[in-house]
């Protein structure tokens, strides 16, 4: 049974079913979970939320007419018979990386093989992309961060590949963050590595030329998802929730999209996914007009577009798979040691690893560290995202892959 009450009378115990507010206004990354960390009710009980609904059925109810103390003494008894949800054991990043640098380079490679068969008209090998969709989902189960930052790094020359490998490892995180079936996992995998396929039938000068397009330029660019969608349709062996995402990506919550002006509900939850995935990687990456912004800064400004943008709850579950300082942000601490993003907390999205090698005061180098914000709360946490660009910092990201500069 759902019950709604006051954050004053959450206890140890309860299973959380909805915080109510805003996203913003709590460090969560799931909703729903079984409260059994007194750490974890005091940050409730810090933040902006004022209310939340409780599942009864799932953990402790505050029934009329019982204390407070009453309550609390069956709250060990509660903690101990409900077992929550576990996700499966998760490979630690540094762990993780060489394997997902291999499989980058081998995805760019088979990806630049599909999309060259495209422009020469010949048929997609759907079978082949098939088995690379499930070797990047297999790569994000086993640890969601590393391929996906990874493939952020691109070289500005290899971008209309490596985006499509990044697109489909944030569709695979998305869709499980959205708890979809593992086969629609797949599917937005798939509707992901080839929602950019259009693009093989724009000029390669259009696509890398290194200047602002013009108005005709641009219009012809934005011919990409109908060419897109010729080709998979063309193909007859994708579905129609992958040619979908091809075709409407680009579109946005309030009309203002294309190439259909569609606004709303009238756009799939494939596409809204689509969407937002297509932007994150976009002004993450270098091009061959821009340079990237940061994965935080990236976050944030897409929280200010999220309103006529994109669906807030798709944005919002977005958030959640890759962190408000998503995996190679540059962060500044209470401390005043700045320090890169490694890994994400379990629960909470202000609690990430970060390795901090700098110090803001002194404007000089500190010895290395790994520092958990989960085990430093009250005595450490971040307070601001910087701009690496501003610091003159230059291999930052070899601070958290241990790579090389790719």
């Amino acid at each position: 049974m759902l019950k709604r009450i006051s954050v004053t009378e959450l206890l140890e115990g309860m299973y959380i079913h909805e915080l109510c507010g805003s996203w913003m206004e709590h460090p969560f990354w799931k909703t729903r979970f079984l409260l059994s960390n007194p750490k974890d009710l005091q940050r409730i009980r810090d933040s902006g939320i004022r209310e939340l609904w409780i599942d009864t059925s799932k953990g402790l109810d505050l029934p009329s007419g019982q204390t407070v103390e009453q309550v609390a003494e069956e709250t060990a008894a509660v903690l101990l018979a409900v077992t929550p949800v576990v996700e499966g054991k998760r490979t630690a990043l540094e762990d993780e990386i060489a394997r997902a640098a291999k499989l980058c380079d081998s995805a760019k490679k088979a990806v630049m093989q599909m999309f060259g068969d495209a422009r020469m008209g010949r048929a997609i090998d759907v079978a082949h992309v098939a088995e690379l969709v499930d070797d990047i989902a297999a790569s994000a189960l086993r640890q969601p961060h590393a391929l996906i930052s990874l493939a952020r790094l691109k070289h500005a020359d290899e971008y209309t590949y490596m985006h499509s490998v990044a697109v489909c490892a944030l569709m695979i995180a998305l869709a499980r963050q959205l708890d979809l079936a593992e086969a629609e996992v797949r599917e937005a995998g798939m509707a992901g590595l080839l929602h950019d396929i259009g693009k093989m039938r724009i000029p390669s000068a259009l696509l890398n030329k290194p200047s602002k397009l013009s108005d005709s330029e641009f219009a012809t660019m934005r011919r990409h998802p109908k060419e897109g969608a010729r080709i998979l349709l063309d193909s007859r062996q994708v579905s129609a929730l992958v040619l979908d995402v091809c075709l409407h990506h680009h579109e946005k919550i309030d009309g203002s999209g294309y190439p259909d002006h569609l606004a709303g509900e009238q756009i799939s939850l494939f596409a809204r996914m689509g969407a937002v995935c297509d932007v994150y990687d976009a002004i993450t990456s270098n091009r061959p007009y821009k340079t990237g912004w940061g994965p935080a800064e990236s976050i944030h400004k897409m929280a200010e577009w999220s309103k006529g943008h994109f669906d807030e709850r798709v944005f919002q579950s977005f958030v959640r798979a890759v962190g408000i300082y998503p995996t190679g942000s540059l962060v500044r601490l209470q401390s005043g040691r700045l320090g890169v993003v490694l890994e994400q907390h379990a629960t909470s999205l202000l609690m990430p690893r970060v390795k901090v090698f700098f110090s803001a005061q002194s404007k000089a180098p500190i010895a290395e560290a790994i520092v958990d914000l989960a085990e430093w709360v009250g005595r450490d946490k971040i307070v601001s995202r910087e701009s690496a660009a501003e610091w003159g910092f230059c291999h930052l990201d070899e601070l958290w892959t241990g790579l090389s500069a790719r």
